[in-house]
């Protein structure tokens, strides 16, 4: 797959490998030529699977295969693939190998098998936005304080790789209403009694661009229900597996109720919630995001903070570094600067 997952207008299939010209002779209604595109049907015997576009590419290597991008068509299509002897890439094996993509560089080719990681519009201009921000850079005087900003500048590497959010609190703090309230929808169970949320959700929850996965878990409190205390003590493996907790007090509890947390959990985002019942205790964390989760006051704080967190305040075009071999080349160029060619 050449496209982000989900369902959208249009996806690009890559077919590569020696059986492309017999599974398209065999399966495409028209003949592919080389370096065009042919519109046809895709058909699977007398079943028409989809009408698409394919573009033979140069050598007869393969073929892109540009159809339809509702689930239903994909998953018929590559499971004809696999069926006529292809070895598909599914959503566990990204990126595709970058012999199976496009490219003058091997940065040129990383950009297009990266692109399926991209969750969001701002994602993917962003992706796209990076050939031509290196060749600005190179182009100028690159001094190692600007090699530097950018390897700290992990932006576009969270924007393909969602990072991990988990909402940690006591229990009834509101945890549940402000997981539904950054999902946009709702995903948790919330209400007024302790204990409500009993096992941990987790759900993609896209942030305004940056999508992360989101971790609604249960209040951290003693309890004799045997179901509950299961579901606290699973989710702390969650946590344990976040790049980011937001930690969610209760303004209207005493904050001595609330502080071993604070103890639990030094790098955290403090959020605090209900501020419309607030103690005087609130005032001596000035730097704790203000929310009412029921209304939604202070969610948007929430969003651009954790942006924030992970670089992605702006979306802006600046060069900026995505795999693992780019970063190891920016290391390299901070003593040796023409390095950067490898790039």
């Amino acid at each position: 797959m050449l496209t982000p997952p989900g369902a959208g207008a249009i996806a690009v299939i890559r077919i590569v490998g020696p059986g492309v010209r017999a599974f398209l002779e065999k399966h495409f209604s028209k003949r592919a030529v080389e370096g065009r595109c042919v519109y046809g049907e895709i058909r699977d015997g007398d079943r028409v699977l989809d009408d698409g576009v394919v573009v033979l590419l140069p050598g007869e290597a393969g073929a892109d295969l540009n159809v339809h991008g509702g689930v239903w068509v994909l998953e018929s299509i590559l499971e004809l693939l696999a069926r006529e002897g292809f070895a598909v890439h599914g959503a566990g094996e990204l990126p595709p190998p970058l012999e199976a993509v496009d490219g003058e560089s091997v940065l040129e080719r990383e950009l297009p098998a990266y692109l399926p990681l991209a969750r969001s519009r701002e994602g993917i201009e962003m992706l796209l936005a990076q050939p031509g921000a290196w060749k600005k850079l190179r182009e100028g005087r690159i001094e190692r304080g600007t090699i530097d900003a950018i390897l700290a500048d992990r932006g576009l590497w969270w924007m393909l790789n969602p990072p991990r959010v988990a909402i940690v609190g006591i229990a009834n703090v509101g945890k549940s209403t402000l997981a539904n309230q950054l999902f946009a929808q709702e995903r948790s169970i919330a209400a007024d009694l302790p204990g409500t949320t009993r096992d941990w959700v987790g759900e993609s929850a896209n942030l305004d661009g940056l999508v992360v996965t989101l971790v609604d878990t249960p209040g951290l409190r003693a309890t004799e229900d045997p179901i509950e205390r299961a579901a606290i003590d699973q989710s702390a493996e969650q946590v344990a597996s976040a790049d980011l907790v937001l930690l969610v007090l209760d303004a209207s509890i005493e904050l001595s109720e609330q502080s071993h947390l604070l103890e639990q959990f030094p790098i955290s985002l403090p959020v605090i919630n209900k501020i419309d019942r607030a103690l005087a205790w609130v005032d001596s964390m000035p730097q704790a995001i203000r929310t009412i989760a029921t209304t939604g006051e202070g969610v948007d704080a929430i969003r651009a903070a954790v942006r924030r967190w992970f670089d992605c305040e702006n979306f802006g075009p600046q060069a900026r570094w995505w795999t693992p071999r780019q970063r190891g080349v920016l290391q390299g160029a901070r003593e040796n600067p023409r390095l950067l060619d490898d790039l």
